[in-house]
């Protein structure tokens, strides 16, 4: 079986914060008394399923819960260790950061197992903390990293998210209205699709604080609240983004129907003008005998004269009435 292309990284943890980079042979001959083993497996390559399945010794229904496609976050402690889903923002080129990405993870004392289907920033950052030797030294202080790296991605798109919200704010009464639709449907979106995974995962975090685990030691459970406490403003920030967005758009509503009222207001007035004096020179220009002034060379002018009295005289009406 050619497991290369399943394996993305493979680490023996020093306790140091560094490790030794292990290839599959190495991953195979592993044993608990060697120290922490860290594997980081693609879960799109067919390899990864089966060495999971055959040569890991994991539960098969921990093992499918780790190849699930689409999950919610969630943590379940079994006997093989702290099963973790965490989803963290998607920072890949051409995605949008709403469309969260899911790392799985089982996590014990000696091992942990970790599965992406799609590419996640928080394990490339903890890879490249190891080679510079700032990597975690125990399976809680990876857990805690893998949930603050995620967090920071998570903060800097929910800050972008509140900048964006400010300045539609601020636009919404000079900007172009099918431009502002456009953003604004956008903003909600990405607040919803934000939500559906971060307050589940606001759950998640706040369990694990209760969670007996033996492994897990007081100074992780203290940098695991912080990242749970941001995660809960995280959920505040998305929901209040999301009524300002709801109330910027109601404003423009409000302001394109005021738009569309003054239009319809303008020409109701510009009808009832003309109306009038369409009715004259409608009568004026029929096509029968007795029409009067039909001889005189004056009766053009003083029907024009006649008609432009009566427009004024119901601009001055409007006015007075406070039509216009």
């Amino acid at each position: 079986m050619n497991t290369e292309n399943a394996l993305i990284y493979g680490y023996l943890l020093d306790g140091r914060g560094g490790g030794n980079a292990l290839d599959w042979d190495a991953i195979d001959a592993w044993t608990p008394g060697q120290g922490l083993l860290w594997v980081h497996l693609d879960s799109t390559v067919a390899e990864s399923s089966s060495w999971l399945m055959k040569k890991s010794g994991i539960d098969s229904l921990i093992c499918e819960s780790l190849l699930e496609q689409e999950s919610r976050p969630r943590n379940v402690l079994t006997n093989d260790g702290l099963l973790l889903i965490l989803r963290g923002v998607n920072s890949n080129p051409k995605s949008e950061p709403e469309d969260m990405v899911a790392v799985r993870m089982l996590i014990s004392e000696q091992r942990i197992i970790s599965m992406r289907y799609r590419k996640i920033m928080a394990m490339q950052d903890i890879h490249q903390n190891i080679e510079t030797g700032k990597g975690p030294r125990s399976a809680g202080e990876f857990l805690v990293m893998v949930a603050e790296l995620i967090a920071d991605r998570m903060g800097n798109i929910i800050s972008e998210i509140d900048d964006n919200v400010d300045e539609l704010e601020d636009a919404v009464l000079t900007a172009e209205s099918h431009d502002l639709r456009t953003q604004l449907s956008g903003l909600r979106r990405a607040t919803i699709g934000l939500r559906r995974y971060i307050a589940p995962q606001r759950d998640v975090l706040a369990r694990l604080l209760h969670e007996r685990i033996g492994w897990f030691s007081d100074t992780d459970r203290a940098h695991l609240r912080e990242v749970a406490e941001r995660t809960a403003r995280f959920v505040e920030d998305v929901d209040a983004a999301r009524e300002r967005a709801a109330v910027t758009q109601e404003e423009l509503n409000n302001r394109l129907s005021e738009q569309m009222n003054k239009a319809m207001y303008v020409l109701s007035i510009v009808a009832a003008i003309f109306l009038p004096l369409g009715l004259l020179t409608g009568l004026l220009g029929i096509n029968v005998g007795g029409i009067p002034g039909t001889e005189s060379p004056w009766a053009f002018s003083l029907v024009t004269i006649f008609l432009i009295i009566i427009a004024v005289g119901l601009v001055t009406l409007f006015r007075r009435i406070k039509w216009l």
